[in-house]
């Protein structure tokens, strides 16, 4: 155990943050795993209990961080990620980013840890170039509804850059595109969860808008693959993590119905403030220098595994 590298892992409670926990322990990891479970679920970690190389921590990380011992890694993931968290939590959103995000560096520099950083395409806002390259700085609104997640995001990577020239701290940045997978939660608000609850439960697909707005999906063992590849590379800079395979909200409605074997018709809404357009990434980058990294789960197959997790926690509600 004395020998295995200790890795911290904020959010560890969460959608990805669960999914790292598995990866880092099936790589040999010891792994300390922190969340204020205001939208993390000891559901998704509680297979993990009992297991001598993983422990958990109820904590906000806004207020403080400690962890006695070494670590080797912190993978800062804690923060609210779905529209419907961060709007009804502007200012827990904006704190984990600023706050948060300012103490998990402290502690990198305290222990000399590796940092990697969980930010967004959000940081993009809605965005102008199409796909999305990394040189990029985005066009967001900073004082509209979504401001508050992607200006944490984008301060969040500022402060983990000055860590990095001030205090010569080991950095990483993921800026992860929309992901799926199981132990996303019921009503978290995104759109697969929202498909998926809705066509599994009979009723109209919710769309924002026309439909016609574009999002790029990929699965969870993609990203995670992806975010150890970076973890462990000599990249400073961010790195955009997503599926380059890019389709209509309308085409991937019809892709969740194929999946629940539900043909359900679809409810139109208004589209929200500042909803992107667009969303693709430019993966050259991770490609380069995440030895030739791409994701490799088929929609198809990643929505059977999705459709499978979600009837099975439907029918448990």
């Amino acid at each position: 155990m004395k020998d295995k590298p200790r890795a911290l892992v904020t959010g560890g409670a969460g959608f990805i943050g669960s999914h790292l926990c598995e990866r880092l322990l099936a790589d040999g990891c010891q792994v300390v795993a922190m969340d204020n479970l205001i939208t993390g679920s000891l559901a998704n970690i509680e297979h993990l209990f009992g297991r001598p190389d993983f422990v958990f921590y109820e904590q906000d990380v806004t207020n403080f961080i400690h962890v006695s011992g070494r670590l080797d890694y912190i993978l800062h993931f804690a923060s609210p990620a779905s529209p419907i968290d961060y709007l009804e939590l502007p200012i827990q959103t904006l704190k984990v980013g600023a706050l948060g995000t300012h103490k998990a560096l402290g502690l990198a520099k305290a222990k000399n840890a590796r940092f990697l950083l969980a930010s967004t395409s959000e940081v993009y806002g809605d965005p102008l170039v199409h796909p999305q390259r990394e040189d990029y700085w985005g066009n967001v609104n900073p004082v509209g509804p979504r401001g508050v997640y992607d200006e944490a995001k984008r301060f969040a990577e500022a402060i983990t850059m000055a860590y990095q020239r001030t205090h010569g701290v080991e950095t990483r940045i993921v800026r992860i595109f929309n992901t799926y997978g199981p132990r996303m939660r019921l009503n978290d608000g995104r759109v697969l969860p929202a498909f998926m609850s809705q066509a599994l439960a009979g009723q109209p697909l919710t769309v924002f808008g026309d439909g016609s707005q574009t999002r790029s999906f990929c699965y969870v063992d993609d990203l995670v693959e992806g975010i150890t590849r970076l973890l462990h590379s000599n990249e400073k800079l961010p790195v955009n993590i997503g599926n380059p395979r890019e389709m209509t909200i309308l085409q991937f409605g019809e892709a969740v119905q194929k999946s629940t074997g539900s043909k359900v018709p679809i409810d139109f809404r208004p589209l929200p403030v500042d909803d992107p357009k667009v969303r693709r990434p430019d993966i050259g980058k991770a490609q380069r220098v995440l030895g030739g990294w791409a994701p490799v789960v088929p929609l198809e197959e990643g929505l059977a595994r999705t459709t499978a997790y979600f009837r099975k926690k439907l029918a448990m509600t």
